[in-house]
C-alpha cells in the first residue's frame, strides 16, 4: 500500500508546509508485545520496513527523523531521490490547504485531494500470533517535524495475543490524546466482542473530542471488528474464499473466489 499514491503512505503521502514528505509508521507484535516505530522520515520507500528493522534490530520501540534515516542506511535500506515520493495529488492538495487559509482538518473522507489517509492491517496467523502495523504521511499542511498518532504505540496501533490487534486511521491528535487502539483493546478484556469494542470506543471518542477517525480490530479469534465515525473509511477482509470490503457506511460487499 506504501507504493500506491491512492493512499496516505509512502508514495502518495501529504505533504508538510515546506512541500516535503515526512512519515510515520509503526508495528507492533501480540504474542512478546514487541514493537518498532519510525517519525519524521524522509526518503524512504517504505516506513513500515523500517519500523520492523527498529523492532527487530534495537532495543527501541522509536527513532525518530534524521536518527531513523542514519539507522535505515546502515540495515541497507536505500533512500529514494528527494521528492520523488511527492505526487501531483499531494502538491495540488498543500495549495488548496494554503489557499484556504490552513484547515489542518484532514480527515478521511473529505472531497477534495487530501481524502486519502492512513492506512493499516492487522493479522492473525494459524499458530494465534496477532499483529498489527500502520503507516501514514501524516495531515496535509502539518508543520515540519510533527509526529502522527501513528508512530504512537497504543494509539495508533496496538496488538496483544490475549485480547486482540487494532489500526487507527483519521484525526492524528484526536486519537493520539485518546489512546485509542489500548482503548478499543480494554474494552474487548472488559469482555466486549471486537466490533462493539471498536464502535463503542470510537463512538465515545468522538463525543468526548468531536473529531472523527476509524479502527480495524481483529480477535484472538479472529473476529473482525471495523467502524469509523468519519464519512468514509476503505477497509477490507479475507476469510477463506471471500473478500469483504467496503468504504461507505453499512456496506460490505462480497466476493468469492477459489
Amino acid at each position: 500500500m506504501e507504493d500506491e499514491e491512492a493512499f496516505n503512505a509512502g508514495y502518495g503521502s501529504v505533504l508538510n508546509l515546506d512541500g516535503e514528505v515526512e512519515m510515520d509508521a509503526s508495528i507492533m507484535l501480540g504474542s512478546n508485545l514487541n514493537a518498532g516505530a519510525v517519525t519524521v522520515v524522509k526518503d524512504i520507500a517504505h516506513p513500515i520496513s523500517l519500523a520492523r528493522l527498529v523492532m527487530e534490530k534495537t532495543p527501541h520501540v522509536l527513532l525518530a527523523g534524521a536518527g531513523a534515516n542514519r539507522f535505515a542506511k546502515a540495515q541497507g535500506i536505500p533512500e529514494v531521490p528527494p521528492g520523488s515520493l511527492v505526487t501531483k495529488y499531494a502538491q495540488m492538495a498543500l495549495e488548496e490547504f494554503k489557499k484556504r487559509g490552513g484547515d489542518d482538518r484532514t480527515e478521511i473522507g473529505h472531497k477534495n485531494h487530501s481524502e486519502v489517509d492512513t492506512v493499516g492491517a492487522v493479522a492473525l496467523d494459524s499458530k494465534g500470533n496477532l499483529a498489527a502495523a500502520t503507516s501514514t504521511g501524516g495531515i496535509n499542511g502539518k508543520m515540519v517535524g510533527r509526529s502522527s498518532d501513528t508512530c504512537m504505540i497504543g494509539s495508533g496501533t496496538y496488538a496483544d495475543d490475549n485480547f486482540g490487534a487494532v489500526s487507527t486511521t483519521g484525526h492524528g491528535e484526536t486519537i493520539a490524546k485518546y489512546c485509542l487502539a489500548h482503548a478499543i483493546i480494554k474494552e474487548v478484556e472488559r469482555g466486549k466482542g471486537v466490533q462493539n469494542a471498536t464502535k463503542d470506543t470510537l463512538e465515545k471518542m468522538t463525543q468526548k473530542l468531536r473529531n472523527t477517525a476509524g479502527a480495524i480490530t481483529i480477535s484472538k479469534e479472529g473476529e473482525v471488528g471495523i467502524f469509523f465515525t468519519s464519512k468514509r473509511m476503505a477497509w477490507a477482509y479475507q476469510r477463506e474464499n471471500e473478500l469483504h470490503y467496503g468504504i461507505e457506511h453499512n456496506q460490505d460487499i462480497v466476493e468469492k473466489f477459489e
